[in-house]
């Protein structure tokens, strides 16, 4: 008997031992990158620490897209300097944003860099434009009037510049995320500026993430509209009611319409995608807001595979429209 229970006993330790050593690590990782934060949870089966490498990855990809940084790949070719060949992550960038202009007929515009530096959304000090100064930036905007040849950004004309702040962010999470998997790290949640993504789920069930409540002012408390399950998919937000000026009483947004050179104005105040690339969401959230209402939603339901969350104010009333997928994960 005395031989029975020592048995026992030991496959029950080896059983528990066995279980702890398939318990994965939780790790949070927090900081600051892009002149925004980011934001971190993952589980690791081999109890990695990956912090530095995070950082390290954030840094570098600094030096391809930052405004902000003089000597990065985008502000070389945005100053025209000679022989600068791009790296695979501008090209990358650059194609998807190439694809989104096409697919919104130029309401995504990576071009806007002129503007962006005129309004003072960029590192640039704002100006006051008159409308010959705003006639004469518009012509340096349109993404048919940029390509890439043999790793080279070719421009029809010097004054073009570019600007990934629209894609860059989700472009970013997608790359932490694909350096994860290359891990074989199964279960994450990424946030870099709101841009985020998610993979598998936490120990207590799928991870969550909050819709924003459009507010009143940029200083006003945030809170959240929804929350809803993030499942194997990313989530980008975009929105003029946190970053805007006000100039003659009226509220300008960061936005800025490609074809018309001008901060959008229409009656949508948050967009929000879900699609398997952030980049992807980056992009097309940021085209909902120039669009406006009634043109997003005829540009989702010819892509279905965007799935939506529009909050708009008509006659002074919030108003919100949903695309099918979105409303059955409410």
């Amino acid at each position: 008997m005395h031989k029975y229970f020592t048995r026992a006993t030991c496959c029950i330790l080896a059983v528990l031992l066995l279980s702890c050593q398939h318990t994965p690590a939780k790790f949070h990782l927090e900081g600051f990158a892009q002149g925004t934060y980011y934001n971190i949870h993952y589980y690791d089966m081999q109890n990695r620490d990956l912090q530095d490498n995070i950082d390290s990855l954030l840094d570098e990809f600094d030096k391809t897209a930052s405004l902000f940084v003089p000597t990065s790949l985008i502000c070389k070719i945005n100053k025209n300097e000679k022989d600068v060949i791009v790296n695979k992550d501008f090209k990358a960038m650059f194609d998807l944003a190439m694809e989104v202009s096409r697919q919104t007929d130029g309401d995504f515009d990576v071009t806007v860099g002129q503007l962006s530096r005129a309004y003072g959304f960029a590192a640039e000090k704002r100006i006051q434009l008159t409308d010959f100064e705003l006639d004469s930036i518009k012509q340096c905007i349109g993404y048919q009037k940029v390509k890439i040849v043999n790793m080279q950004v070719i421009k029809d004309i010097d004054c073009l510049m570019l600007d990934f702040n629209a894609i860059a962010q989700g472009y970013v999470v997608d790359k932490i995320a694909a350096y994860f998997d290359s891990l074989q790290i199964l279960d994450y949640l990424i946030d870099v500026g709101g841009e985020i993504i998610a993979k598998g789920q936490k120990t207590d069930g799928n991870w969550k993430v909050g819709i924003e409540q459009p507010s009143e002012n940029q200083y006003s408390e945030r809170q959240m509209a929804v929350a809803i399950p993030l499942i194997n998919s990313a989530l980008v937000t975009s929105g003029n009611y946190r970053k805007y000026f006000e100039k003659d009483g009226k509220r300008f947004g960061h936005t800025i319409s490609p074809k018309t050179g001008q901060p959008a104005q229409n009656q949508l105040l948050s967009a929000t995608i879900k699609c398997p690339k952030a980049a992807l969401a980056d992009a097309y959230a940021t085209a909902c807001m120039v669009m406006g209402v009634q043109k997003s939603k005829q540009f989702l339901e010819q892509h279905p595979q965007l799935d939506a969350y529009l909050i708009y104010i008509e006659n002074d009333t919030l108003k919100t429209f949903l695309t099918k997928g979105f409303k059955e994960l409410l």
